[in-house]
């Protein structure tokens, strides 16, 4: 991280136990390098234990780490905030009105296991399958990864009832033809969600825009940057859904310091 992007996450960074009053040791590794270490892993793809011995953070504190802020909810709020930050720069609400929802299947190494992995026909893919709803901005809302095989409209159920929960003031979520049918009744019925579905007219042929779901796309092209969510590596489904947090956090950062560096204004 450079200087200013650290600026911007140091204060949304989750509270050490020890200082909450909850017992334990104080942090003994400079939790900048914690941070770097981690982005490393999710910018380059390498293994954890082939993290260079430059971070002198040993990778299995990295990977402990990791994991612990993932399992206790803290990732999601550093995200969050980040999001949140970015909307306000961009002169939006906080919390957003509409979303867009997608998918991308992707190719599982050997690490994920035989039960979480499925082939989608239609892609023609042996692996894992990630489900993305994010705003207006691109800024991711909620992943969710299932096996290749599952259908969309079947994943987004659990993807929307998760976002219900967590955003009360969406009411609109656009979608392509695959999400068309009983879940656009389910979600207005069930979680009082409107489902858009953003139809390809039959008269063009090749690559087009379509109003909304472009949105969304890039979303997906900005995760791929990231070499560790180019595939699924993960053993735990849940791990990976963690690696596109950081790989939106690593985006949403450079962002931030970007519009509050001296030279940007």
């Amino acid at each position: 991280m450079s200087d200013e992007e650290w600026q911007v996450i140091k204060p949304l960074m989750p509270w050490p136990a020890w200082l909450r009053g909850n017992g334990g040791r104080p942090e003994k590794y400079c939790r900048r390098l914690i941070m770097d270490a981690i982005r490393y892993v999710v910018d380059n793809g390498c293994k954890w234990r082939n993290l260079p011995a430059d971070f002198l953070v040993p990778w299995r504190t990295v990977h402990a780490i990791f994991t612990r802020w993932w399992t206790d909810g803290d990732l999601y709020a550093l995200h969050n905030d980040l999001r949140e930050q970015v909307r306000i720069a961009d002169g939006r609400e906080p919390e957003p009105s509409a979303g867009i929802i997608d998918s991308q299947s992707l190719r599982a190494a050997e690490t994920v296991a035989a039960g979480s992995r499925g082939y989608d026909a239609a892609k023609k893919v042996q692996g894992t399958k990630r489900h993305v709803i994010v705003d207006t901005l691109g800024l991711l809302l909620v992943v969710i990864v299932t096996a290749a095989g599952v259908q969309d409209r079947d994943a987004a159920k659990p993807a929307l009832a998760r976002l219900r929960d967590w955003y009360e003031r969406i009411a609109l979520i656009w979608a392509d033809s695959a999400y068309a049918g009983k879940l656009v009744t389910w979600a207005k019925k069930h979680i009082r969600l409107t489902v858009e579905i953003v139809k390809r007219s039959d008269d063009v042929s090749g690559f087009v825009v379509l109003p909304r779901r472009w949105v969304v796309e890039r979303t997906l092209s900005w995760i791929s940057q990231r070499r560790r969510c180019v595939r699924d590596y993960e053993r735990l489904s849940e791990h990976h859904e963690a690696m596109v947090l950081w790989a939106v956090i690593i985006l949403m950062g450079r962002r931030l310091a970007r519009s509050t560096s001296p030279k940007s204004t």
